[in-house]
């Protein structure tokens, strides 16, 4: 079944996008799979995109995606905002530094 897209994709898509990341869309994949797929780095990162302006309860996972993030053997981040979107770079591009200076 696809999923919902929801309403601050398009945003967060621009943000990543105006940072210098490829984004791949990925949300009408459904089953529980991450709503984007960003490359950034060097890397490649599954993203879950919720809508920080809803409620809690409408920010839970649904029960595809709670089985998908748990049976993922890699990692999968969720991004409630603009914010939050270029945080997750700025810290991502930190975290592969300090591994090729170790």
């Amino acid at each position: 079944m696809a999923k919902r897209v929801d309403a601050n994709q398009g945003a967060i898509v621009a943000a990543l996008r105006k940072c210098g990341a490829t984004v791949a869309i990925t949300s009408a994949l459904g089953n529980g799979f991450a709503d984007i797929v960003v490359g950034y780095g060097g890397r490649n990162y599954l993203v879950e995109i919720k809508d920080g302006s809803q409620p809690e309860s409408a920010q839970k996972l649904t029960p595809d995606e709670a089985t998908f993030h748990e049976k993922w053997r890699g990692q999968v981040v969720i991004i409630r905002n603009v914010e939050e979107a270029i945080h997750f770079l700025n810290t991502s591009t930190k975290a592969k530094r300090k591994e090729f200076e170790q």
